[in-house]
């Protein structure tokens, strides 16, 4: 045995026998032998390998539900991986819908003044209402409800609609089950999953159990067939859709509020990109009759006023809305708010106030504008070199058709080949599929090289 001799006093033998019978030690063998001096007889005993304390705390059985990272920072990672690479290369970001135009300066002078102001006695406020200053909401609601009966305190502030996305599932809780499009923004289904709402992951189907999968397809014009849709509890619904950029009509979204109704379901209708809309697509669930008794609306500045940074959005909850036994849906989201949030920073808020004042509104207007110039550069690109392209029109999104291959594969394609990050759409659901999504959110210079590579890689 290739041990380690050590001969050691009765005394010191003892105590090490002590010191091994110790517990919360992870024990193996290391071959040492202790000699003792009386008899010199050679013993093997285990030497202490000491390993990384854990708690007794077990961890949230959901949360090992999800597969793989989110969606967005695997992309990351492997732009990260690329960029080693070729550390030489121009990578052109139109993958992740992160705005690039700076914000309009009568936005951020309004947050300047109120953040210089903070250094003063006079102008200095600490926290606010958590649902939002009173001054803002009311001109959300004049700005964006008008003559749709939503008033301002139907409206809550925050710090963005995808925050927003989770205070709601903590508000809908555990028991419910939810119905969502397929293709989809990723948070709904994250959020519910970790919340506790679905089942394992079903990998040869690559959906979560119990969740309603509406599938919406260039074969249904992007709007899931309802009569195929089983009754839930939550339905999410986004229009213009991310990621594949397709706008709901008035008749369909006629028909999600009848079908909501008729099933006793809530819908959370995420209106982020209404501003993109050109033609005569509600911008609003609640321009739908009898959309108050039923839905819950999410919206942000991000994709407006170039907010992604800032953080600034909000919800608003009709008083209309009612619980199965009668209790306003809006005062227990009050609670949620009241208990889990602060309020939008009031230097944010500001902001959004100049946001909807008439020359902040048309600056918005003019880097909406910006945005949907680079979607129809690049929709034009596709359509020149062959391919079905879908979206584009009223959102900041280009979806993109390559049947029969994977949507991993082709994002792979593009980035090795023209150095450009775009989104796999296998990323927003199963459905997603063979399409890749391409988003407008970039400076045009880089918008005009990325679709002269695209041409060069697929002429």
């Amino acid at each position: 045995m290739a041990a380690i001799h050590q001969i050691l006093s009765p005394s010191i033998s003892s105590s090490a026998s002590a010191f091994v019978g110790q517990n919360k030690l992870n024990l193996r063998p290391q071959q040492v032998s202790v000699v003792q001096k009386a008899s010199r007889v050679v013993k093997c005993v285990a030497a202490p390998e000491q390993t990384a304390y854990t708690t007794n705390v077990s961890r949230n059985e959901n949360l090992a539900k999800l597969q793989a990272g989110y969606l967005f920072p695997e992309i990351a990672r492997r732009r990260a991986a690329h960029m080693l690479k070729h550390p030489d290369a121009k990578i052109i970001s139109l993958g992740i819908g992160d705005t690039t135009e700076p914000i309009p300066e009568v936005i951020t002078s309004a947050m300047s003044k109120r953040a210089q102001a903070l250094s003063t006695l006079e102008g200095y406020s600490g926290y606010g209402a958590e649902q939002g200053e009173k001054q803002l909401r009311a001109a959300i609601a004049s700005t964006f409800y008008s003559k749709l009966g939503i008033e301002e305190d139907d409206i809550f502030v925050s710090d963005g609609a995808k925050s927003d996305i989770s205070r709601l599932q903590v508000l809908f809780g555990s028991n419910v089950t939810m119905a969502v499009q397929d293709p989809s923004y990723p948070a709904y289904v994250d959020s519910s999953v970790i919340l506790g709402q679905t089942g394992q992951y079903q990998k040869d189907v690559e959906k979560y159990g119990n969740i309603a999968y509406m599938k919406c397809t260039p074969e249904n014009g992007f709007f899931p067939d309802l009569s195929l849709v089983p009754r839930t509890d939550i339905i999410f619904f986004c229009s213009p859709n991310n990621p594949t950029g397709s706008t709901a009509s008035r008749e369909q979204l006629t028909k999600l509020v009848q079908f909501a109704k008729s099933n006793g379901s809530i819908i959370v209708y995420d209106s982020a990109y209404a501003m993109y809309i050109s033609d005569d697509s509600p911008k609003s669930i609640f321009e739908i009759p009898g959309a108050k008794e039923v839905a819950i609306e999410v919206s942000s500045f991000s994709k407006y006023a170039g907010f992604t940074g800032v953080r600034l959005g909000w919800t608003v909850v009709p008083k209309t809305l009612l619980f199965s036994d009668g209790f306003p849906v809006a005062k227990d989201f009050n609670r949620i708010v009241c208990t889990c949030f602060n309020g939008a920073s009031n230097i944010a808020q500001s902001g959004g106030l100049a946001c909807l004042s008439p020359e902040g509104f048309e600056a918005m207007l003019e880097t909406v504008s910006y945005y949907k110039e680079n979607t129809k550069i690049i929709t034009e690109t596709f359509n020149s070199l062959g391919f079905k392209v879908y979206g584009g029109k009223n959102a900041p999104y280009v979806w993109v058709h390559f049947p029969g291959r994977s949507s991993w594969e082709v994002f792979s394609e593009i980035l090795e080949k023209t150095h450009v990050v775009t989104t796999p759409g296998s990323g927003f659901g199963p459905a997603g599929e063979g399409f890749v999504r391409v988003s407008a959110f970039g400076h045009r210079e880089n918008v005009l090289e990325a679709c002269r590579r695209f041409k060069q890689l697929y002429k």
